[in-house]
């Protein structure tokens, strides 16, 4: 956070890379078979064709966006004027009064969520990522800065590349005063969501996009100045994210930046945490946190905000909200207190059949086990396994990590008897609040915080890209229980 509460974040520059060769377009056979076999995914049918490798000669990121839009758009004028009229499913009633669950109707480029294996950035699935992305040490995990590039291009970038935007992000991570004082204005026992997006409204005072739309810009040139506040945003809000911790749990004492560190094991840093593999897991928290499509609360209320021409800023402050939510984001405290609760009452050492009582208890008296379920996937949640596969690695004999491996085994099976459950399954937040627990960072109610920092990195990157495509404003029709009933009556006499 540095002098006068200021932060600057930089790359760690002795990272191995492992993807530093130049690549070419992958559309042919041959060079799919290739990348499947660097990736080891041979078997693998969800193919990653589209998939480039960069040269390391070009180190500016925003000069490939340059590149890559004018082509991107008239991909998206061609599908417009070629398919518009295709239809993508029919609407039930079901859909419109519950939450528009399976309803397809929401342009998002950067990831894509499938039910049944769930995430893929830009086509690549977690361990893909986590092979081909560069990482701070060698076997080590992805860095952040690298899926920013991979969700903006669609492109693996180069040790060199990530070097790079680490330094742009270090250019615009300073934190102007004002916006301390804003969260200082605030009780310090006011809940970490409310401190930190009053944070990044304030924030809000330097954008680039609302002074240009100020100024006449020309719409063609909105995504240069989304470009702006979002790298900003971005660069900006674990600084804020560290104050508000330290200003709530350590007294106010902030740890300055450390010029030597990655974005993820920055944050970590800023928060106090310096043990190499809590900057490890920070970087694997960042990474798989940062996007899962569009249609979240919190991705989808940036997007919907953004779609009025209101600033990255104002936008993501507005997903902060959303994510604050106890059926959101903020279900990853609810997981590491409840699993607490369960060792209260039963210890440690808690049996098989202890828990199943204690599971059935917390169902019986009309609460949710939380970390369990998920609106899109009916699988395990491959953020859930990768967390897993980390704490076997490094902390394969903590107890609340062993707890939480024996609800993977108890739970399903309870949800499933119960036969309301479409997906009885650990998600993201069944394993994220165990593993900070273990490395100290032990204040559940800030855990949203973590997840708000990870998310500026997948909706800053859509929405640079749905001002560069020219999406417009949002405006789905409503319609009351009345229309319903009279238009359901009409369609059953016909």
């Amino acid at each position: 956070m540095g002098l006068g509460k200021k932060a600057q974040i930089t790359q760690n520059n002795t990272t191995e890379n492992n993807t530093t060769e130049g690549m070419s377009f992958f559309r042919g056979v041959s060079s799919l078979s290739k990348l499947r076999s660097r990736l080891n995914q041979s078997n693998n049918t969800h193919s990653v064709r589209w998939l480039q490798m960069q040269s390391s000669s070009d180190l500016d990121l925003k000069s490939h966006l340059k590149e890559l839009i004018p082509e991107q758009q008239d991909r998206l004028k061609k599908i417009k004027s070629e398919y518009g009229k295709v239809q993508l499913g029919n609407i039930t009633v079901d859909m419109v009064i519950g939450g528009m669950r399976g309803m397809t109707g929401l342009l998002w480029e950067t990831s894509l969520l499938d039910a049944d294996e769930g995430i893929r950035f830009r086509g690549l699935s977690i361990p893909e990522c986590q092979k081909v992305l560069p990482a701070a040490t060698p076997g080590g995990e992805p860095l952040p800065e690298g899926l920013l590039w991979l969700l903006l291009t669609g492109k693996v970038p180069s040790k060199e590349q990530v070097d790079a935007l680490s330094q742009e992000l270090r250019s615009r991570a300073t934190v102007p005063d004002h916006v301390y004082k804003a969260i200082d204005a605030l009780p310090v026992n006011a809940h970490p969501m409310t401190q930190f997006a009053t944070g990044v409204m304030a924030l809000q005072v330097q954008s680039e996009f609302q002074k240009a739309y100020e100024n006449g810009i020309h719409k063609s040139k909105y995504w240069e100045a989304t470009y702006e506040d979002s790298l900003s945003l971005i660069a900006q809000v674990p600084v804020v994210a560290a104050y508000v911790y330290r200003r709530m749990y350590k007294d106010g004492k902030v740890v300055q930046m450390d010029d030597s560190l990655d974005y993820g094991g920055n944050f970590s840093h800023m928060l106090g945490f310096d043990d190499p593999k809590m900057l490890e897991l920070m970087r694997l928290y960042v990474t798989i946190h940062s996007d899962h499509e569009g249609g979240n609360v919190s991705a989808h209320t940036g997007h919907l905000v953004a779609s009025a021409l209101s600033d990255p800023y104002l936008s993501f402050a507005a997903a902060l909200n959303g994510l604050a939510g106890p059926l959101h984001g903020l279900a990853n405290q609810e997981v590491l207190l409840w699993i607490k609760s369960v060792v209260k009452e039963c210890g440690e050492n808690i049996s098989t059949e202890q828990l199943k009582d204690y599971v059935w208890k917390t169902l019986n008296g009309g609460k949710v086990v939380p970390g369990f379920g998920h609106g899109v996937l009916r699988k395990t949640d491959p953020r859930y396994t990768c967390q897993r596969e980390f704490a076997l690695k490094h902390l394969p004999d903590d107890p609340l990590f062993q707890l939480v491996s024996k609800l993977y085994e108890v739970v399903p099976p309870i949800l499933t008897e119960l036969g309301k459950v479409k997906n009885p399954w650990p998600n993201v937040d069944a394993h994220s609040g165990v593993l900070l627990n273990y490395y100290g960072l032990t204040e559940a109610r800030y855990y949203t915080v973590l997840f708000g920092v990870s998310r500026s990195i997948g909706i800053g990157s859509q929405l640079i890209w749905d001002r560069a495509l020219g999406l417009p404003l949002e405006r789905p029709k409503s319609v009351t229980m009345e229309w319903l009933e009279k238009h359901c009556k009409k369609v059953a006499s016909s």
